[in-house]
């Protein structure tokens, strides 16, 4: 019994000294912190309004807005792999735990969030998600099978543990509850985690999410074929770049007004049939087609506008977003090459060739390649009892002109997780938010700021009009968010919209969008 006192005199002595430390003397102390399989590179308190150095390719600085402790580690996830990631821990800290995800192929840490989760008051962490590279680089990935699945699944839920651990040797408290916030291959993270790790997070927000990956990248393909891709010089369905401004005109033209307002806004693009043929030249022979489609470009995109079938008939992608071809990203899957992210995904995973040359790729290929499907990269289950039995919340936002996933494809995932679970209401814990007008996780025409990544989105800061805010209220409060509202940045006054979760839908009322059920 002596001997417990003495251990807890001591442990007393030290958490009496540590609250004498300056919170300079308290961010060096993580320095001898030991964890399993885990390297402290660096600890450092970074004073708000700092710029610090970035490690990797990716960046080379970052914006540090609140005062923080900043920790760089390593993981060894294997003896092949290992995850690189920051902690930022907020002076100011309120009890919760943000977790970050990444885009596109990338190994790049998300330091906008991390800055924008500490002003929040969250301890939050991002990773590299198991190597180095920019969001189209498959470089790392080529003979490398570990780094893989750190990439597919590993890297969020070893960021949540060691994250946490971290995070609570630092404060001397427990984590009240603990969050996700991520967008694209970010989103496909969040669904990932709730299905292997449904105890890593309280609450997911994972917006325009990545599922099933090998159709949604076979399809990138597909699209870059229809217009002649890779070699549209030789096309005559090939689309120039100066044509797509009509192109995206034609379909406002035919389609803006549906929704009952004029606004440049397709409020859901499902409702629209757009007819290319429209934009057909009368005179086919003409040399001067710089306002006008041939019949060629004419039917690419009629199946650039369509699902995506297979050779027995069944569907293998959803249909492209209209008016996702207004956004500049656009010109990378449609520039008669085949995308970046394609051509990294499949030379360095799918085939393990980085010489391929996609000449021979046609809707065969596409089928027998979706059967590769290391760490279970397509993340197309709808089993997410175990997160749902143990409280776990989920919000998903997709845009409806996104211009890099289609947005049925969430309506489709939503759909399986629904059938899946027997349950025809998800809205006990997982709720879809479909945003008009915006692009590929931001951007656009729309209101598409609703506090979804970065202090930019944070346009009003309330659980009314911030997505993450609003996950906290639900899983915290037990109030779910019937809507959110989104906000035009830089509108003075500020221009909003409410935006529905499905499958309610966004009508206009005469004045303004309301959101109601629609047969």
């Amino acid at each position: 019994m002596s001997a417990l006192r003495s251990f807890l005199f001591l442990l007393l002595q030290f958490n009496i000294a540590l609250a004498g430390l300056t919170a300079s003397q308290k961010c060096n102390s993580l320095r001898g912190l030991h964890l399993e399989n885990t390297t402290i590179l660096d600890v450092n308190h970074v004073l708000a309004g700092s710029n610090v150095t970035t490690p990797g390719s990716c960046q080379s600085s970052a914006v540090v807005s609140s005062a923080i402790c900043r920790v760089q580690a390593v993981i060894a996830t294997t003896s092949t792999s290992a995850v690189h990631f920051e902690a930022w821990l907020p002076d100011e800290w309120f009890g919760r735990f943000l977790g970050l995800g990444n885009g596109g192929l990338g190994g790049c840490i998300d330091y906008q969030n991390l800055d924008y989760g500490s002003t929040l008051h969250f301890a939050s962490v991002g990773s590299d998600n198991g190597h180095d590279g920019g969001a189209s680089d498959g470089t790392p990935f080529l003979n490398h099978p570990e780094v893989i699945n750190d990439y597919a699944f590993r890297a969020v839920h070893v960021e949540a543990v060691i994250g946490k651990q971290i995070v609570e040797a630092y404060y001397k408290t427990s984590i009240s509850k603990s969050y996700f916030l991520g967008c694209s291959t970010g989103g496909r993270q969040a669904m990932q985690s709730a299905l292997k790790f449904p105890e890593d997070f309280d609450g997911l927000v994972g917006g325009s999410p990545a599922t099933g990956m090998n159709h949604l990248v076979g399809s990138q393909v597909r699209l870059g074929q229809y217009i002649g891709a890779p070699n549209p010089d030789s096309s005559p369905s090939f689309i120039p770049a100066e044509l797509w401004p009509v192109i995206s005109q034609e379909i406002l033209n035919q389609c803006d007004d549906l929704d009952g307002v004029e606004d440049g806004i397709i409020t859901d693009p499902d409702q629209c049939n757009f007819r290319p043929e429209s934009l057909l030249c009368t005179n086919p022979s003409s040399t001067n087609t710089s306002s006008c489609l041939t019949p060629p470009q004419v039917e690419a995109l009629r199946k650039i506008y369509r699902p995506i079938f297979g050779t027995q008939g069944e569907m293998l992608y959803t249909k492209y977003d209209l008016r996702g071809e207004s956004d500049g990203n656009f010109v990378d899957m449609f520039s008669g090459q085949i995308s970046s992210i394609a051509v990294g995904w499949y030379q360095n995973v799918v085939f393990n060739d980085p010489n391929y040359s996609f000449e021979n790729f046609n809707l065969s290929v596409f089928e027998s390649t979706n059967a590769i499907n290391p760490g279970d990269i397509n993340t197309w289950d709808g089993y997410m009892e175990t997160f749902r039995a143990r409280g776990g919340k989920i919000l998903t936002y997709h845009g409806r002109q996104d211009q890099l996933i289609s947005s049925d494809n969430s309506l489709q995932f939503y759909n399986l997780v629904s059938s899946t679970l027997l349950s025809p209401n998800l809205d006990d814990f997982l709720r879809l938010f479909l945003i008009p007008g915006m692009g590929h996780c931001s951007g656009g025409p729309g209101a598409w700021a609703f506090g979804q990544s970065g202090i930019v989105s944070n346009v009003v800061n309330a659980s009314t009009h911030n997505i993450l805010l609003a996950l906290v209220d639900w899983v915290e409060n037990e109030k779910a968010p019937a809507d959110i509202i989104g906000s035009v940045p830089g509108s003075t006054p500020n221009i909003e919209r409410t935006h529905c979760r499905y499958p309610q839908r966004s009508v206009f009322d005469g004045s303004n969008f309301i959101c109601d059920v629609v047969n």
